[in-house]
């Protein structure tokens, strides 16, 4: 928190000096020392996906548990047997969000114009880092050629189709529904961009073509997922030990829980 006010202070005082406001380097953060700081990775396993899946699914369908907080004060108490349903195009921004690892403002403000079902492209006009290019996976096509069009926007608002149409503002609600129904009070938005990263790095798929997918401009982002990048070091330590269990004259066998190589000296 330290870290994020200084930062704020420190863009506040820079727009200042811009607009000669104030003279130039006066800015009050610039000997301030920042506190080191450990970035928070959450990724999913194969059964909390699954948990989400089938939480998305019920969703849109035959609802949600209705959920009272006992923090917050209820004006009104819902009836029994009270369900929430998120919508269809909801269900459809979150899935894209896990199938593609897009971020939340690509998704939200894509429109029908920037999607070419036909080579697999979603080519986005401006994105965090410019113009930018998202590969379709099967899933993603799949589910966008089945999506009912509304305007222009692929994730319908509530303006949908009117001459004011707008973006979707966020996924707050719907998100925070389905992640407490899949017990995945811990999991962030954003943390569905890293676990499509730590699926392509655990599979060996390599550190650039991850940044491909990601869009990164800079091969250092990507690097946060050099630790799930297993698959490289486990064929590099696979070779060796087969080598050297060649060279000791067999293979490895147990028995009456003894560790033997058969046919070798040792």
């Amino acid at each position: 928190m330290a870290n994020k006010t200084t930062a704020i202070i420190s863009s506040m005082f820079s727009f200042g000096m811009k607009m000669g406001l104030i003279p130039r380097g006066q800015g009050p953060t610039t000997d301030i020392e920042k506190y080191d700081e450990e970035g928070v990775e959450r990724y999913l396993s194969t059964a909390e996906l699954e948990r989400l899946g089938t939480s998305i699914r019920l969703a849109e369908t035959t609802g949600l548990p209705w959920h009272i907080d006992p923090n917050k004060k209820a004006k009104h108490v819902p009836k029994e047997n009270r369900e929430t349903v998120i919508g269809e195009h909801a269900a459809a921004a979150l899935r894209l969000l896990i199938f593609t690892g897009a971020r939340l403002r690509e998704i939200l403000h894509l429109e029908w114009s920037h999607v070419d079902l036909e080579r697999g492209l979603l080519l986005l006009p401006k994105s965090k880092t410019g113009k930018k290019t998202i590969v379709l996976n099967a899933p993603a096509m799949e589910l966008l050629a089945n999506l009912t069009r509304i305007g222009k926007f692929v994730i319908a608002s509530d303006s949908a189709g009117t001459d004011e149409e707008k973006p979707r503002a966020d996924l707050k609600r719907p998100w925070e529904a389905v992640r407490r129904h899949a017990n995945l009070t811990d999991v962030r938005l954003h943390d569905l961009r890293h676990n499509f990263a730590s699926f392509g790095a655990g599979g060996g798929m390599g550190l650039p073509i991850i940044g491909k997918l990601l869009g990164h401009t800079q091969a250092s982002t990507t690097q946060r997922y050099a630790h799930l990048d297993a698959d490289p070091v486990r064929f590099a330590s696979n070779a060796i030990g087969s080598r050297i269990m060649d060279a000791m004259g067999g293979r490895i066998e147990k028995k009456e829980n003894v560790v033997l190589i058969k046919k070798g000296n040792v």
